[in-house]
């Protein structure tokens, strides 16, 4: 992948979206497309994405019982999403089914630990041991699930790859050197994701939020 940055584009507005997509198309490799987005747009503003010319992520984090799971990657095969997330912990039988049933083109890859979330969380969830750790035993169960890769923070993704040389690896809660972390706890840099072993750098507010949009892009691509 000659650029691994996936631009997270989950703003309200599908004219907005479109507009930054076409802005920035030229420094980014990709656009990313939560629930945020698909539950106000649906496939009609995955299409609109789309007609930008870039691969497309769906980051819809599917986790639900196998057959609920395997039911709705069908229903995005018309979208042809080049990613597509569900939740490791929704087991090994749920990947399975869900590798089964998206399309030919479409890499599964599994959410570890969401990069929100610290130690104290998982203890509140009655999961003991560091988050490390976890994603560690998640990934080696998307891994044993038959799926493409993970979704993983910074912190983890060098250990990942270490242990999975072929795998697709998702980073996100990316910060530029110098830019606010926000809500995320566990961030590193592009440049150092990368370095570890990222296949896709997801990367949103510093590029979305910032007063030059194609700047901030082009600076993090610099980077790389």
């Amino acid at each position: 992948m000659s650029n691994p940055v996936y631009l997270a584009l989950d703003l309200p507005r599908i004219d907005a979206a479109r507009a930054l997509a076409e802005k920035v198309k030229g420094h980014v490799g990709g656009f990313k497309l939560g629930l945020e987005f698909f539950c106000a747009h649906g496939h009609h503003g995955v299409h609109e994405i789309a007609q930008v010319g870039l691969p497309i992520f769906l980051d819809l984090k599917f986790h639900d019982i196998p057959n609920t799971v395997a039911g709705a990657m069908q229903a995005i095969h018309v979208l042809e999403p080049a990613i597509v997330t569900v939740h490791a912990g929704g087991g090994r039988a749920m990947m399975e089914d869900a590798k089964a049933a998206a399309g030919e083109n479409t890499k599964v890859v599994a959410v570890t630990m969401l990069t929100s979330l610290d130690e104290r969380d998982l203890e509140r969830t009655g999961v003991s041991g560091s988050a490390h750790d976890q994603v560690l035993r998640l990934a080696d169960l998307a891994q044993d699930a038959g799926l493409d890769g993970i979704v993983c923070s910074g912190h983890e993704v060098g250990e990942v790859h270490r242990r999975w040389k072929h795998g697709f690896f998702v980073v996100p809660g990316l910060r530029p050197a110098g830019s606010a972390v926000g809500d995320q706890k566990r961030v590193v840099t592009p440049r150092a994701a990368r370095n570890d072993g990222a296949s896709v750098l997801v990367i949103g507010r510093p590029i979305s939020k910032a007063d030059d949009p194609l700047a901030a892009a082009k600076a993090i691509e610099g980077t790389l």
